[in-house]
């Protein structure tokens, strides 16, 4: 976890007033005077924002949300076979990036991290695409590592450990890769500690690209399973993370659309709820039953399920089946299922970030921008 003052937040500094001749958006300029704070991330297949204010009281720190916007634009369509984002898929994620945008020049913030994960990180023009971006938004993406990615993901689920928790495991089965971090728990409140973490290139969209029709076949499906499992079995084997599960008190913690679509399913909700999905405890036989559910299903079912939906039809049972792996590897008995990831990690920082700057003396929270 990088510490305080090695912590930069890239800001879009425009030099003219929002908007111009030719109707881009030219960003926004931070606020000092606002109490909100604003996470943009855009990932392989969603682009994603949050804007949120503090909210202080007896327990750890959180925020309050009050705007966000999510879209689905498969940055990272076709990249698998050619190693480039197509100008499809640019232009679908620069259609999301503008209304960000406008926004973010609707809604002062104090300060915003704007960041792009594996698509960008993979792609060969993923950095030319992200000078294109600012240059036509005012947004300034910085491609970040899985690592920070893991870390940022860690911050956000912290709140979500319990008494008697000594280790746990998170994962985040993104678009274009699945994030593992091997977490250990420290006293006190503090933000715990990353052991360490493992970057496999498998995700929900990849793996829809490549085998997503098998998916839907028993066979297919089991064998995206033992991929990556085999992926998973080395950085089990480094960290004796097998022995700690038997030891007991490590959990087992999950983020993304797979997870908690499993969780909607298991609890037979009506429709798709945050408030009761985020921080659901399930038993991994329950989440197991769901999983069987929604393979039996089939495309037609998916795409007509209340959870899932015609747009995520594609990428449910690839995340499944990553999910499967997972828990072929580690067979923790309990699974914590967490509405919340990068973008939530990206305010809780800043925020915690931006009381400590207060705190001390003489020192400024604004980096310079250039």
């Amino acid at each position: 976890m990088p510490d305080d003052a090695a912590f930069s937040l890239p800001l879009a500094c425009p030099t003219a007033l929002p908007g111009d001749a030719a109707g881009r958006v030219l960003g926004w300029q931070p606020n000092p005077a606002s109490g909100a704070y604003a996470a943009l991330d855009l990932g392989t297949n969603n682009c994603r924002l949050l804007l949120g204010t503090p909210t202080y009281g007896s327990g750890p720190a959180g925020f309050r949300v009050i705007d966000s916007f999510s879209r689905i634009v498969r940055l990272g369509e076709g990249l698998g076979a050619t190693g480039r984002l197509s100008e499809q898929a640019m232009d679908r994620a620069l259609s999301a990036l503008r209304s960000c945008a406008r926004k973010l020049e609707r809604r002062p913030v104090r300060a915003m991290q704007a960041v792009a994960t594996e698509a960008c990180r993979r792609a060969e023009n993923g950095p030319a695409f992200l000078a294109r971006v600012e240059a036509e938004t005012g947004l300034r993406l910085r491609i970040i590592s899985a690592r920070e990615e893991a870390e940022l993901a860690m911050e956000s689920c912290a709140p979500l450990l319990e008494a008697g928790d000594r280790r746990a495991l998170l994962f985040d089965i993104g678009g274009g890769s699945t994030e593992i971090a091997w977490i250990r728990i420290l006293p006190g409140g503090r933000v715990p500690e990353l052991i360490g973490t493992i970057s496999v290139p498998v995700g929900v969209v990849t793996l829809s690209e490549r085998c997503g029709p098998s998916c839907f076949t028993e066979a297919g499906f089991h064998a995206v399973v033992d991929e990556v499992a085999d992926k998973l079995r080395g950085f089990d084997a480094v960290h004796c993370i097998g022995q700690e599960i038997r030891a007991g008190g490590v959990r087992l913690m999950g983020t993304s659309g797979t997870v908690t679509t499993l969780a909607g399913v298991a609890m037979a909700l009506p429709r798709y709820r945050r408030l009761l999905v985020d921080g659901q405890v399930l038993e991994s036989c329950v989440a197991d039953q769901a999983l069987g559910d929604l393979f039996a299903l089939g495309r037609a079912g998916l795409a007509a399920h209340p959870c899932v939906g015609p747009e995520r039809v594609d990428f449910v049972l690839p995340g499944c089946a990553v999910y499967a792996a997972i828990r072929q590897v580690w067979p923790v008995p309990r699974l914590t299922v967490a509405d919340r990831g990068l973008r939530e990690g990206i305010l809780l920082r800043l925020m915690r970030l931006d009381r400590a700057a207060q705190r001390r003396p003489g020192r400024g929270f604004w980096p310079g921008c250039g």
